[in-house]
């Protein structure tokens, strides 16, 4: 292998604008997927079950398409044409997802076709499957670029740089509306939002994969006949160092947790902070007179999430810069027990000022996530099969999340209770679950032999 040249900031900020891209779509999938199915008729079951598109496509997209980008010999790199592939195809998705209904309806009328209620519904759910698919399609290269293309000793630096970029387009994208509201009055429509998404994805990644030259890779010749094995790739896979199941055991945790705030926090704003019943199952003339707390709910989420964003590009590098002085796993441990802390506060006080605080402070933790693990996993990749490592270890973030979609869904979904309109849902449970995953994590990861601390 060539010896590879130390990135400056300018190349840091060049390789980490594709993942802003990225983040920034996924971000509005998180944000305001809820509202759209749930205008659809989604209940908290169903709208479980639709989100399961991200794990079942992170489980079996990612490892396939990481084995398949470390042989990949194409005239634009191993991993960039997944890049630039993945952006284009989600593009098309973000546009789909929030026209569902005039989509389906359209086609209905142009072939004369009586349309069911349910077909709008089942559209959206496909173009988040289809949405899903892509970003993991992009998501696995991208990670597995870093060991291409950046020394060892700034690995640390780069996935610090991938979480500023995860947290500033996740600011963007959350806060972009609220604040022309704020600022001019002007409520940006969903439709709107969404191309907002598919832009920033699209231009993002087509900046990294022009500014990011990768090294030429030749396979060798046995490599060229070896075939992908799942089930031989996951015995090379833990056989890399004991050390390699300890992070994937604190990284299924971890993700559980995690993953109960990304998926229900809009709900939870929505019903829970602003008290709004579950309007899946009611009447026109009922949806009609919350529209206005839909709104303001829906628009406190964006904030909160834009505050919890903030709060991880501002401590990215930081997060960083503390883990090669003191060690990843101990960086990492605190950030979590942080994050945590203000699940804790979010399950039991929901007066909006202070839940957008907490949302803040969780941002510390998701920083670290964004950035640790895959830093301590890194140190035992041998190089040619960085691809493969990274879409494995993928399946210990998305395997967490069919648990969050199917029980946790299920759960809330048994939790209810009757209001003036209807009934509501206990959606603050799904925080109390995420911080006893959160702790349950930061155990495992103290018994984690960290070389970086040794380093340290």
């Amino acid at each position: 292998m060539e010896e590879l040249k130390k990135f400056n900031t300018a190349k840091f900020l060049s390789f980490a604008l594709g993942f802003f891209g990225l983040q920034f779509a996924w971000q509005m999938r998180i944000i305001l997927s809820g509202p759209v199915t749930e205008n659809l008729g989604a209940s908290p079951f169903i709208f479980g079950l639709i989100w399961l598109a991200g794990p079942f496509t992170g489980m079996v997209v990612q490892p396939l398409i990481g084995a398949l980008s470390d042989k990949t010999t194409s005239r634009f790199g191993r991993r960039r044409p997944y890049l630039l592939g993945g952006a284009l195809l989600s593009a098309l998705a973000l546009w789909a997802l929030p026209n569902s209904e005039l989509i389906t309806n359209t086609v209905g009328s142009a072939f004369n076709i009586l349309v069911h209620p349910l077909a709008a519904l089942c559209f959206a759910a496909v173009m988040i499957w289809i949405l899903d698919a892509c970003v993991n399609i992009a998501q696995g290269p991208y990670r597995a670029l870093i060991p291409d293309v950046v020394p060892q000793e700034q690995h640390s630096v780069a996935n610090s740089y991938i979480s500023l970029a995860i947290g500033l387009g996740s600011v963007v994208a959350a806060g972009t509306a609220p604040f022309l509201k704020w600022a001019f009055n002007y409520q940006m429509p969903i439709n709107a939002q969404f191309i907002m998404a598919a832009l920033a994805f699209t231009l993002g990644m087509t900046w990294t994969c022009i500014t990011i030259k990768e090294k030429k890779y030749e396979p060798k010749e046995e490599d060229k006949k070896e075939n992908f094995n799942f089930i031989q790739s996951l015995k090379e896979f833990f056989a890399l160092s004991p050390e390699v199941g300890k992070i994937c055991w604190m990284q299924f945790f971890t993700w559980i947790g995690n993953m109960c705030m990304m998926i229900y926090f809009t709900q939870y704003a929505v019903h829970t902070v602003f008290g709004v019943p579950d309007l899946s199952a009611v009447s026109e003339a009922v949806k009609s007179s919350y529209d206005h707390a839909l709104l303001a709910g829906t628009n406190f989420s964006s904030i909160c999430f834009a505050i919890f964003n903030l709060v991880c590009f501002v401590v990215a590098i930081p997060i960083g810069v503390l883990s090669v002085k003191y060690g990843n796993k101990k960086v990492h441990i605190i950030s979590m027990l942080s994050m945590s802390l203000a699940f804790i506060g979010m399950a039991f006080c929901h007066e909006p000022k202070f839940v957008a605080v907490l949302m803040g402070l969780s941002g510390i933790g998701w920083a670290s996530i964004c950035a640790l693990p895959f830093a301590m996993l890194s140190q035992y990749i041998k190089p040619g099969t960085e691809g493969s490592v990274m879409g494995i270890f993928n399946i210990f973030i998305a395997g967490p999340q069919v648990f969050v979609c199917t029980l946790v869904s299920w759960f809330i979904n048994k939790c209810s209770f009757d209001v003036f309109d209807g009934v509501n849902y206990h959606w603050e449970y799904t925080f109390i679950i995420g911080a006893i995953c959160l702790i349950t994590a930061s155990l495992i990861a103290a018994y984690v032999k960290d070389k970086t601390e040794n380093a340290a």
